[in-house]
């Protein structure tokens, strides 16, 4: 494939300054650099080209040459002196600052020169899937809950040493906990894989914890539902995660609550709906009616004479107390549905027959406008 022209790549005019020639090169080297894209060759072959293209434009000499004579003008020139990639470098460090905190944080690095990546780490968090029935969503509750969890092991206080022994600096990283590989200009930081990034190694293991430092236990603990809480929440337990590497502190557990659905009961927020039927007398003539609430008491609600069908009932009070603010309540929403019987007696029949006489039944009546309909 042909090759682009390097003002193309970079997307600047050829009478373009260097300050814009640096600007353009770093908005593509972060955006196609291979560690952001892994796997993406065509990522990476952006990457190259914007990097070669740079790599010249940068340079006075190499541009004047590609300039005058295009890329036969770059033939034979060979890699930069001293002073001039000293020169280039710099550019570098215009467009990224400190090359190790920049791909560092990009890239999943510590940085930091020979700090231990090791160090300070927190152990890592977990996560703990807990399914609570309905009402102790809503009113709150307390339950206990295992799981299993990484512990500082006891017979090496957690630093993975057998007794009497130590442990020293990695031969691979100097005790950086990094490596670094180089892509061109770049210096890219990675974990070091024979510490892991402790930067340390164990002379001799810990036979129990086999040199982790760390063994896995099971842990009970009793976590607090606070009332109101919905579906999908998290509840954050400090310090109940995993033990941190070599003693730095442990992490955090998260346990999600999963509501279990009611049997006739369903929330919205601070609010509770539910359906009540009635029979067509209680409907036309009105009534009391007796309905269980959520946290087990009986409350008379009133159906007004000539209630219709689907109509909802609003009792204030009766919800579900708002998250974090256990005085107040939600409201409770009743849907009314009136049931006519499938079955009657022949007294029931005759005493209807009247009925539909006295009021005056229309059999010919026609559909109802769709603007009188109510939701």
């Amino acid at each position: 494939m042909a090759k682009r022209d390097y003002y193309e790549v970079l997307g600047v005019a050829k009478a373009a300054p260097k300050d814009e020639i640096k600007r353009a090169y770093r908005k593509l080297a972060v955006q196609h650099h291979p560690d952001r894209n892994p796997g993406d060759h065509a990522a990476e072959e952006k990457f190259k080209e914007a990097t070669e293209a740079y790599e010249a434009l940068a340079d006075d000499r190499k541009r004047a040459a590609y300039d005058q004579y295009g890329f036969a003008g770059l033939k034979g020139m060979g890699n930069p002196s001293a002073q001039e990639f000293s020169s280039i470098f710099q550019g570098f460090e215009d467009l990224f600052g400190d090359f190790g905190s920049f791909f560092d944080s990009f890239f999943g690095g510590g940085g930091g020169g020979r700090r231990r990546a090791g160090r300070g780490r927190h152990g890592a968090d977990l996560r703990y899937d807990l399914t609570v029935p309905f009402v102790e969503a809503a009113f709150g509750a307390k339950t206990e809950i295992s799981y299993a969890r990484s512990e500082r092991c006891d017979a090496c206080k957690g630093s993975g040493a057998e007794k009497g022994a130590g442990r020293k600096l990695c031969p691979s990283c100097g005790g950086t906990g990094q490596v670094r590989r180089n892509s061109g200009f770049f210096s890219i930081a990675q974990v070091c894989q024979h510490c892991g990034g402790e930067g340390e190694i164990v002379e001799r293991p810990c036979a129990p914890c086999g040199g982790a430092g760390t063994v896995r236990r099971k842990r009970t603990l009793t976590v607090a539902i606070p009332a109101g809480i919905e579906d999908g929440r998290r509840i954050s337990v400090t310090g109940e995660g995993d033990a941190g590497p070599n003693g730095a502190p442990p992490g955090d557990l998260y346990v999600v609550v999963r509501v279990q659905r009611h049997e006739y009961f369903e929330r919205e927020g601070a609010d509770l709906y539910c359906a009540v039927p009635i029979s067509i007398a209680q409907a036309a003539l009105g009534a009391e009616i007796s309905l269980p609430t959520l946290d087990g008491r009986t409350v008379l609600v009133t159906v007004r004479p000539g209630t219709q069908h689907g109509s909802m009932l609003r009792l204030r009070g009766e919800g579900v107390p708002q998250e974090g603010s256990g005085a107040h309540r939600g409201d409770l929403y009743v849907k009314v549905l009136v049931r006519v019987p499938e079955r009657l007696s022949g007294k029931a029949k005759e005493l209807l027959r009247a009925f539909s006489e006295v009021s005056g039944d229309d059999v010919a009546a026609g559909p109802v406008p769709l603007s009188q309909l109510k939701d």
